[in-house]
């Protein structure tokens, strides 16, 4: 079978020029109004309602788009060398450079590659306008990142006097050429097989999956492909013998469901193509963090201290905007050797403040800092709930009151003044310095 269901004959097929958005019900190899080879056919096109919307290499791509000179150029977005890969352009990927890479790797594969450090504001405030959009074209949209989300633009059709198909490949275009950045879609009868189908064709794609094929398309992938199965898990099924998910089609959910738990009754279902789950647009975050990686190891106390305190004012700044807080800090650590090491402490009452993120980490950090060197450390807040119920009068800490009270008043002056208009003693000079 192909990689991609959308060109199987499948029936009758129906197509969409991507480009002019004619439909046709023809096999030409090129749209008969406006010549374009970007047709997209499917028998089961114009009646399925569940996409999955991805941006394609997205804070690449923001970089190319802010300057055009990149535009031929191999890119990277992550930290410097110490540091990881965010995400890359495609032409890096020709060279082997993947997410998540150590940077040095990612170097010595691709050394003619421009390395640009994330700006996360700027790719939040793309995202952000890219959100808008999708919920212009309907309410049910479920964000799973900063640059992807599940729509369902079932009942759209009065609304846009087209078909979700139809609706979505103008959505592309209008992406495309009104904020510079493109888009993947993939469009199927659940959200497990539209997220499968988004990056069938990527960059730029729009691929489908229909009911009438998934048990075949499936049959032959791995089953790394499922949600949920990751390499630990993987291993487990291959040590079991199955590697595909068509072998995973032979066994009995109830068997499955002794053999793995509920996870078993998970795979049963997907490796069916089933998937009952509905598009869910009050999905809420499960916690806001942030991280860096150093440049040079760091084992010093007060030297991962003053970084932790940035990194605490930028959750904090982050809760604050979205008017959330909440009950469980959580330091990350990464030492020389690659092992990451997590703690958490929980909070009698949900937290928004700055301080209260970073006291807590900070004795969580005391506890982990007796010699060991750290590459990467982090902070974050979870079990998160709305900011009405944040950070009561403390009667145990008479000064905790004075410090909240003196950093909302720098919360003000940097809303009206900038960002750096107000440096802690502590943080002081630190707020531009590469950590």
């Amino acid at each position: 079978m192909e990689r991609n269901p959308t060109t199987r004959p499948a029936g009758p097929h129906q197509s969409l020029c991507r480009d002019c958005g004619n439909r046709g019900a023809e096999e030409a190899r090129r749209c008969t109004s406006c010549g374009s080879p970007r047709l997209v056919r499917h028998a089961e096109l114009f009646t399925l309602s569940i996409a999955h919307i991805d941006c394609d290499a997205f804070y690449a791509s923001v970089e190319k788009r802010d300057n055009p000179e990149l535009r031929d150029r191999p890119v990277i977005v992550g930290g410097g060398r110490r540091g990881v890969v965010s995400t890359c352009c495609y032409i890096a990927r020709i060279s082997g450079v993947r997410s998540a890479m150590p940077m040095f790797k990612a170097l010595e594969r691709c050394p003619d590659a421009v390395v640009i450090k994330p700006d996360m504001e700027k790719y939040v405030r793309v995202g952000r306008e890219i959100r808008e959009r999708m919920t212009a074209l309907t309410p049910m949209v479920e964000p799973l990142s900063i640059d992807e989300a599940f729509l369902d633009l079932s009942g759209t059709e009065k609304l846009h006097h087209a078909a979700p198909a139809e609706t979505l490949a103008r959505f592309a275009r209008s992406i495309e050429s009104d904020i510079g950045v493109s888009v993947s879609v993939g469009l199927a009868p659940n959200k497990f097989l539209a997220k499968i189908a988004s990056d069938l064709e990527k960059p730029r794609g729009f691929s489908v999956i229909g009911a009438a094929e998934a048990l075949e398309f499936l049959a032959q992938q791995p089953v790394g492909l499922i949600w949920g199965v990751g390499k630990a898990f993987q291993e487990k099924l291959e040590r079991d013998g199955i590697r595909t998910i068509g072998q995973l089609q032979t066994i009995d959910a109830t068997e499955l469901a002794r053999r793995y738990g509920v996870m078993g009754l998970r795979l049963a279902k997907l490796s069916r193509g089933k998937d009952d789950r509905s598009v869910s647009p009050d999905r809420e975050a499960k916690s806001v963090s942030t991280e860096t990686t150093f440049d040079r190891d760091i084992a010093s106390f007060e030297e991962l201290r003053i970084v932790l305190r940035r990194l605490s004012e930028k959750v904090s700044a982050r809760l604050k905007r979205a008017g959330i807080a909440g009950r469980t800090v959580t330091l990350k650590l990464k030492t020389d050797r690659f092992k990451t090491v997590t703690r958490s402490r929980g909070l009698s009452d949900p937290t928004q403040l700055a301080d209260r993120i970073y006291r807590t980490g900070e004795e969580l950090l005391k506890a982990e800092t007796s010699g060991q060197r750290y590459r990467l450390i982090g902070i974050g807040v979870s079990e998160l709930g709305d900011a009405a119920f944040a950070d009561p009068t403390d009667l145990v800490d008479a000064d905790a009151g004075r410090r909240a009270q003196a950093e909302r008043a720098i919360d003000a002056l940097r809303s009206k003044f900038g960002d750096n208009s107000v440096e802690l003693g502590l943080t002081l000079g630190q707020r531009k310095k590469p950590v």
